[in-house]
């Protein structure tokens, strides 16, 4: 992937399983291409691997993913064909699941919600 430091990068997932890790490698390519520290490379990883994530379990779709530059980090957008906003829940101690919110707001900057005509984008800011 060769993009200048200030395109954007948008590619439009389809919502299963492998669309995680697809996820990881297109911000890892893109958070390479823009030199941003590896901090924030690896919280970038780990947060779009939970927003996508989310966005396969609890929407339809396929999903759009875009990454863009965001000063010295890396902003994150997931959108989908939910209208249904993330909610944070209780953590079940015996679950592996139901962190992710959690997650994503440990390791971003800022994170939200913004409602579209057919869903929502879900996004975080980085670094």
């Amino acid at each position: 992937m060769r993009n200048e430091p200030a395109t954007p990068v948008a590619v439009t997932l389809p919502a299963t399983a492998g669309a995680s890790a697809q996820a990881r490698r297109i911000v890892g390519e893109a958070g390479a291409a823009w030199g941003v520290s590896a901090d924030v490379a690896e919280d970038a990883a780990l947060v779009v691997t939970e927003l996508v994530s989310n966005a396969v379990d609890h929407a339809t779709g396929p999903l759009e993913l875009t990454v863009s530059r965001s000063g010295t980090g890396m902003r994150i957008e997931v959108a989908d064909q939910s209208t249904t906003l993330p909610q944070p829940r209780p953590v079940e101690v015996d679950s592996a699941r139901g962190r992710g919110l959690i997650i994503i707001n440990a390791l971003s900057r800022s994170w939200g919600t913004t409602p579209t005509a057919n869903g929502k984008v879900v996004w975080a800011e980085l670094g």
